[in-house]
């Protein structure tokens, strides 16, 4: 690289170190990274866990030490896990740091050093060549065929071709040529850095299923403490000294806050995660497998999303006419043309064929490859791509070899093969394919040879290029595409059955974004197609323009798309945003749900997201969402199963109070505690994991209010007290058949047998439950018994749990409780028919076309299939 210019000398030794301690280094500024402690402790103190570490305080001055112990270990132990799953979340920032290069040539003195990359200031002339990350914003002074990948910052999937004056920015890189540039900023100056304040200053909105459990958390907790202090009101009027009324009041308080919801919510989340890893989405937040079944609009980039990233020659056409490709050989003369006038390579290495240089010449060399075209010739002179004449060209063995955009070689070719080019290059152009013109002349050994020998080198190849580079024989045209991914079309179709509205935003060209568009069949009837630069100001009119399905966003800038997230959130929509480079994540972490590419992504976009694609492929993103509504369906599940149990738990309270006492307590505290997070926590997470069924993307998401009306007239109307009337009658009938008379104070053998029945009767109403709460819509009999095979497992465990619970002696004391009589048991079993009768009855009635074989709601198809669960 000349350097002989005055201008191109470089700064001194002296200077290059004052404007170092002026500027400081060449380093982005460091973002605040969140101790790992503190991270924990989050952990441990959101309002839920608040909840429980209160509950385990009054456990504890109410004389239950053992209670205390139990809810402490649950709050630890589910922070524990919710820690180790999220722990490496929150790193964007640090990550950008990686993008600049340890060391980098400069020219200091008047001669080509090398320095630290921190070490470079404003006004260094740094020296580039293909395979160099650029460390710092640069104007280019000298070009030499220079080809820049932008796509991390622009998303443009194509090199770029700056020219003298341009401007290229730090943490691109150099895919072809070599250059001279001066240092114009550096450090947190540089539009990188830019880019990572937007990704720091972006935040992660809640996720819907963090506000409606904290909205069904706040309300347990007002019941709890309402029910607490009404006892207290009420042992006070029967009689109780304030202190033993106050601790009794601090057991019912304890006992109604659900301890086994909080575990059950992350191992669900947890085993959705799991599932999702399985299918190549990687969840980084827990909370986001949620998020995912809510989301009702998409914004994907193009490159490496929708297409493959992957450049190929797929038409050639000659003035012969189209050339068939599954024959390569017949395109060997117009291929070598073009290769020997590109530097892109197909280079074997390690066994394998990787890409050096520009794509879309590794495509051109691909092609050349299997046609058989030959390289060899003597170089005479190269005339690289500058952005002027838009072509590059070859002298080898006195003949010259072009290529370039048509609009560029055409009119140096005969006029007739101009037009005769002309319809397939509008074919191939509709095709949304990028064109090439290749073309051929014979040169003498003088025009080979000229060249100037002042100025740049761009203006050597203008000299040149009007002597030579005149007279062509046009060779054909070459089309080349960026192929759609072949599941994305059908990932596409079940987005739009499923009520997801999508949007394409890309850095590319807005023709070559909507035949993209109109490929894969994302663009909607409206045909709207507009560029970042003609994006509406204000946040609602951007929104008003784009919430509509089949919208297309070309040369879109990080700005721009941080701003749409923005906007579509805005008119109420669950934005999911994808994207791969260090444009996109100030937008992943905006949105609801960001998904970054794994396997072509930048570390940035990856740390920025809440779920990687680990294949890169969109139809996995379908995948993803489909079990994000399965896991939210099974969220209501569990709730319901839950809170059915909360009514059992509080009635035996309620009978007491309104019986003014004559009717004695039916379980204990540490009844409704080994309840809680004994008996009922394995099928509560067994029906947390209940599959999707075919019917899951059909529609729009069921979200909003977890537990609705239609959940809490199924728990309070029908499911509980089913369940709580059992209890209660085996109760008082073991009660009554041992001599007890209602308002007498029973023997302790006496009321511990009954209390037995009673908490079997529960444990035994729940068995059923979990089989009733798989399906909102079927009875039992017709949601397959064997679609669960793990809730199968979990009621048999809860079963055992039971017999050990209330057979063993030393436990059964510690609970309160003891092994029922035979008619106890008896009495205890009706809980498993009543409840399942009453589900039945209630199914029957709230929809009777239900209950006939092969019956769906939103179609005729048959019954779900063993294992596909119910929606």
């Amino acid at each position: 690289m000349s350097t002989t210019s005055h201008a191109q000398s470089g700064l001194t030794g002296a200077q290059a170190a004052r404007r170092l301690a002026d500027e400081g280094p060449n380093a982005l500024p460091a973002g605040r990274r969140t101790p790992a402690g503190v991270l924990l402790i989050r952990e441990m103190v959101h309002f839920f866990a608040l909840l429980l570490w209160v509950a385990a305080g009054l456990a504890l001055v109410a004389g239950m030490p053992q209670l205390a112990l139990a809810i402490a270990v649950v709050v630890v132990l589910n922070g524990a896990f919710a820690f180790a799953q999220e722990y490496r979340a929150d790193r964007a920032g640090q990550r950008l740091r990686e993008l600049i290069p340890a060391e980098v040539k400069v020219v200091r003195d008047g001669r080509r050093t090398v320095v630290n990359a921190a070490d470079l200031v404003t006004g260094d002339l740094v020296l580039l060549e293909a395979g160099d990350r650029i460390s710092a914003d640069l104007e280019l002074a000298e070009v030499h065929g220079l080809a820049v990948n932008e796509s991390m910052l622009t998303g443009e999937s194509l090199a770029c071709r700056p020219g003298e004056k341009a401007t290229v920015f730090a943490g691109t890189f150099v895919v072809e040529g070599e250059a001279a540039a001066v240092v114009t900023a550096t450090g947190s100056r540089t539009r990188l850095a830019a880019v990572a304040a937007l990704t720091r200053s972006a935040t992660r909105p809640p996720s819907s299923l963090a506000r409606e459990l904290g909205r069904v958390v706040k309300v347990i907790a007002a019941i709890a403490l309402g029910v607490g202090v009404v006892f207290f009101g009420l042992s006070l009027l029967l009689g109780m000294e304030p202190s033993t009324g106050f601790l009794f009041a601090i057991g019912v308080t304890v006992a109604l806050v659900p301890e086994g919801l909080l575990p059950t919510v992350t191992l669900s989340l947890a085993r959705a995660a799991q599932r999702m890893a399985g299918q190549k989405a990687l969840v980084r937040h827990l909370e986001a497998v949620e998020t995912l079944g809510a989301t009702t609009f998409i914004c994907t980039d193009k490159t490496g999303t929708l297409t493959r990233n992957e450049m190929s020659v797929v038409r050639v056409w000659t003035p012969g006419g189209a050339l068939d490709l599954a024959d390569p050989v017949c395109a060997a003369e117009i291929m070598r043309s073009a290769v020997l006038s590109s530097t892109g390579r197909l280079v074997r290495a390690d066994g394998r064929w990787k890409p050096v240089g520009d794509p879309m010449e590794v495509a051109l060399h691909a092609l050349a490859l299997q046609a058989g075209s030959s390289e060899e010739g003597a170089v005479t002179r190269r005339l690289p791509f500058d952005p002027v004449r838009r072509r590059s060209s070859v002298i080898v063995d006195g003949v010259l070899h072009l290529k370039g955009a048509p609009d560029a070689v055409l009119p140096l070719c005969a006029a007739e093969q101009a037009e005769q080019a002309e319809q397939a290059l509008q074919e191939m152009s509709r095709g949304g394919l990028r064109v090439l013109a290749v073309a051929r002349r014979s040169v003498s050994v003088a025009c080979a040879a000229t060249g100037s020998s002042t100025g740049t080198a761009a203006q050597n190849a203008a000299g040149t290029a009007a002597d030579v580079e005149r007279d062509l024989t046009l060779l054909g045209l070459v089309g080349l595409e960026d192929p759609p991914r072949p599941d994305v079309a059908e990932a596409i179709g079940k987005c739009r059955r499923a009520g997801i509205k999508l949007a394409m935003i890309t850095g590319d060209h807005p023709g070559t974004a909507r035949a993209i568009a109109e490929k894969v069949g994302l663009l909607g009837s409206e045909e709207l197609v507009v560029t970042g630069a003609e994006l509406p100001v204000g946040d609602e009119a951007l929104g008003e323009l784009l919430d509509h399905d089949g919208a297309v966003i070309a040369r879109a800038t990080p700005e721009d798309k941080l701003r749409i997230a923005r906007a579509l959130r805005g008119r109420g929509h669950v934005v999911a945003m994808t994207g791969d480079g260090v444009n996109d994540g100030p937008a992943l972490r905006e949105a609801d749900i960001g998904v970054a590419m794994g396997a072509s992504g930048t570390d940035v976009a990856r740390e920025a997201a809440d779920l990687v694609l680990l294949d890169d492929h969109f139809a996995t993103i379908v995948v993803a969402v489909e079990l994000g509504r399965a896991t939210y369906a099974n969220i209501r599940r569990f709730l319901t199963y839950h809170l059915t149990d909360n009514v059992a738990e509080l009635t035996p309270f309620a009978v007491w109070a309104l019986s003014g006492g004559t009717i004695p307590l039916a379980l204990t505290v540490l009844q409704v505690l080994a309840l809680d997070i004994g008996t009922d926590l394995l099928p509560a997470l067994a029906l947390g994991a209940e599959p999707a069924n075919p019917r899951t993307m059909d529609g729009p998401a069921r979200t909003g209010s977890l537990v609705d009306r239609r959940l809490i007239r199924r728990v309070f109307g029908v499911l509980g007290p089913a369940e709580a009337a059992v209890e209660m009658a085996g109760f008082v009938a073991v009660l009554m058949l041992g001599g007890w008379t209602l308002g007498a104070e029973p023997s302790p053998a006496l009321l511990a047998a009954a209390s037995g029945t009673a908490f079997a009767a529960v444990v035994l109403g729940q068995l059923a439950n979990a089989f009733a709460c798989r399906s909102q819509t079927r009875p039992v009999g017709r949601a397959w018994w064997a679609g669960n095979p793990l809730l199968l497992w979990a009621v048999a465990v809860e079963a055992v749990l039971l017999l050990v619970v209330v057979g063993v002696p030393a436990l059964s004391a510690l609970l309160g409780g003891s092994f029922p009589p035979p008619a106890g048991w008896a009495l205890a079993a009706l809980a498993v028919p009543a409840v399942l009768a009453a589900d039945a009855l209630h199914k029957a009635i709230q929809d009777p076309k239900r209950g006939r074989p092969g019956h769906s709601p939103r179609t005729a198809a048959p019954c779900p299939l063993p294992g596909q669960g119910e929606r």
